[in-house]
Order: C-alpha cells, then sequence, then structure tokens
C-alpha cells in the first residue's frame, strides 16, 4: 500500500508541474471520451489538499483489505475500480447544477475516494458474507472507525463527487459478494450434508 500512495504522490506532483493537465482524464459522464477516466480517475487528485486528504484512509482501508489475502485484494480492486467507474459514468451528472441558463454542465470526477469507500463497504460486509469471526470483527472495528464517512454517499458539499463514493461503496459490497464465493457454497455444502448425512461430498 506504501507503494501505491507513493505512485499517486508521484503522479500528483507531475500533474502539479504539467499545469494539472492530466485531471483531464478524469471520469465524465456519458462522455465517450470521459469513458477513459474509469481507469485513470482513480489515480489524480484536484490537489494536494485532496491527496492528502485521501492518504490515511488508503493506508489503513488498504493495508486491511490484504488481510483477506492477496488475491482478493487485487480482485476487489479491480471489481471496485471498474464497476464503481463505471457507475459514475452513468450516473455522475445526477445533480449537476449549471449557473449559466440552457447551458448543459457536466462534471468531471477524479480522486482516489471512490476506491477508498469500495474498501470501506467491501470490510464491513466482507465478515457477514464469509461468516468467519475475525472478519467479522474487523468489520465492526471499521464501521466502529469509519462508519460516518459513508454519510459520504449522500449529496452535500458541492465540489464533492457522492456519485462516485456510492457507486464505490456499491461495488464494494458486490466484490465482498462475488469474492465470499468459496464460503458461502462451503456453508451451503455443510448445510446440505447436516439435512441429508447420506450425500457424498
Amino acid at each position: 500500500m506504501v507503494g501505491f500512495v507513493a505512485l499517486l504522490y508521484a503522479i500528483e506532483l507531475w500533474d502539479a508541474m504539467s499545469g494539472h493537465r492530466l485531471d483531464d482524464n478524469g471520469i465524465r459522464p456519458l462522455d465517450t471520451d470521459g469513458l477513459r477516466g474509469v481507469l485513470f480517475a482513480p489515480l489524480l487528485h484536484a490537489n494536494w489538499d485532496h491527496l492528502i486528504a485521501n492518504t490515511l484512509p488508503a493506508l489503513v482501508l488498504g493495508f486491511l483489505m490484504t488481510l483477506a489475502g492477496l488475491w482478493r485484494f487485487v480482485a476487489a480492486t479491480a471489481i471496485i475500480w471498474v464497476v464503481g467507474g463505471l457507475g459514475t459514468w452513468l450516473i455522475g451528472n445526477i445533480g449537476v447544477r449549471c449557473p449559466y441558463v440552457g447551458v448543459q454542465c457536466t462534471s468531471n470526477h477524479i480522486g482516489a475516494s471512490g476506491l477508498i469507500f469500495g474498501w470501506l463497504a467491501f470490510l464491513i460486509v466482507f465478515g457477514f458474507f464469509t461468516r468467519k469471526m475475525w472478519e467479522i470483527v474487523v468489520g465492526v472495528v471499521v464501521l466502529f472507525l469509519y462508519g460516518s464517512v459513508l454519510l459520504g454517499v449522500l449529496p452535500g458539499t458541492p465540489g464533492v463527487s457522492w456519485q462516485g463514493h456510492l457507486c464505490g461503496a456499491l461495488a464494494g459490497v458486490l466484490a465482498a459478494y462475488l469474492l465470499s464465493g468459496p464460503e458461502r457454497r462451503a456453508r451451503e455444502r455443510r448445510k446440505a450434508r447436516t439435512t441429508n448425512p447420506y450425500l457424498t461430498p
């Protein structure tokens, strides 16, 4: 995770030195060219304050994600990155208000917060799907420490991508469900054998 965060700082330094031209590669909703932002948006930030605000949550939640296993961390991150990004591309203009009459305003979504919200949601619900005690404990602790952050999925602060937060969180729940498949199937098999002890494995 330290390496990933270091990459974010290197990209922001490059962005700042180039006059923030990289920020044009964010998610622009319902714009075909804006689809490339699905890949690049989590790596870009509006300014240093934006990046600094995302740094500690990325380090903490990213580390906790690795406790579920490296392959699950990578798979969950990929699901959140792509599905959350596509969701933001679809709904990102909802609630955007333009000060100019007769002009259609669009938005440009950048920042790792969608990914962070996805990790947060994943950690909270993963234990519910797997029914493993230590993963449930992790979920409860994360909910206690960061639960209030989930209010960020609601419209509120101007300039903050609540759409990205919402889509990232929903993608995190989806990732938790999909990646808990082995535990859920094993639980169903145990339940079936309990109901009918003559079943073969």
